[in-house]
């Protein structure tokens, strides 16, 4: 028995200590939440596109744009949103403060370089930065065009997030495949309050890249009385690359002979 005792002990105690190593592990488990922070019908779009732990994964996304006045190249970092665009006669960069502007010739750039810095790659990354800090869902009447039914899901800002806080968006999407097919979306840059009238961009030729599936063309819609009405324009998305390794990030700093935008 003076053998036993001591022996019974010693395996209490070391189980004692298993269970609690076990409960104090927990705590560092990477758990899946997105069930808890999403609507169920944005999940199945997330999900239909590759899903949000995939899109989460990828730290940097390059495409080029096909323009008239010559191809268009835009690099992001995924986790700060720094921004480059490389244009024939411009160059973009947003450094993590401060956008600026830099021409490579006598050209003036026209636009307004704070709107245009992350426009087309916030058009361009969709469904995925919905999935961004501040947002309220919630659901909207279905599209209803060309004979089909698009379920709706609007996405509108707590204030204060963005550049652009009033701004609002719609996701149309397919009831069958969960795929994004449109995006109506407010402009409220320039006005600062929020709009009424939505603008459609019809979304297609769907490519799958590192296991997220992303358009290859975007097509400009003319409307009225917020609803698609005819084709403007396609705009074409091609050399995509998404990658999990982190861009160089002295690609984003301000360049010599650039201008910052006030």
């Amino acid at each position: 028995m003076k053998t036993l005792f001591p022996l019974l002990l010693f395996v209490i105690v070391m189980s004692c200590k298993n269970d609690k190593k076990d409960t104090s592990n927990y705590a560092d488990e990477k758990l899946d939440v997105t069930t808890s922070i999403y609507p169920e019908n944005i999940i199945k779009v997330f999900d239909a596109h590759g899903g949000v732990d995939t899109w989460n994964d990828m730290q940097f996304l390059e495409f080029t744009m096909q323009k008239p006045n010559g191809d268009e190249v835009t690099k992001t970092d995924l986790k700060n949103r720094k921004s480059l665009i490389e244009m024939p006669k411009h160059t973009i960069g947003f450094d993590g403060e401060n956008v600026w502007l830099k021409n490579k010739d006598t050209t003036q750039y026209k636009q307004n370089p704070k709107f245009y810095y992350n426009l087309m790659f916030y058009f361009y990354a969709m469904p995925f930065v919905l999935a961004d800090d501040g947002i309220i869902y919630q659901d909207a009447p279905s599209l209803e065009f060309e004979g089909e039914t698009y379920p709706g899901i609007k996405i509108s800002y707590e204030a204060g997030v963005g550049e652009s806080p009033e701004d609002e968006y719609i996701i149309y999407y397919n009831p069958e495949t969960h795929k994004m097919e449109w995006l109506g979306y407010t402009v409220t840059f320039f006005s600062k309050e929020k709009s009424k009238e939505f603008h459609f961009i019809k979304y297609s030729n769907w490519q799958t890249v590192n296991g997220l599936v992303l358009p290859e063309t975007l097509t400009w819609y003319k409307y009225e009385n917020n609803l698609p009405t005819e084709k403007r324009n396609d705009l074409k998305f091609t050399n995509i690359k998404l990658t999990k390794e982190k861009p160089n990030p002295q690609i984003f700093e301000v360049s010599e002979g650039a201008k910052i935008i006030e």
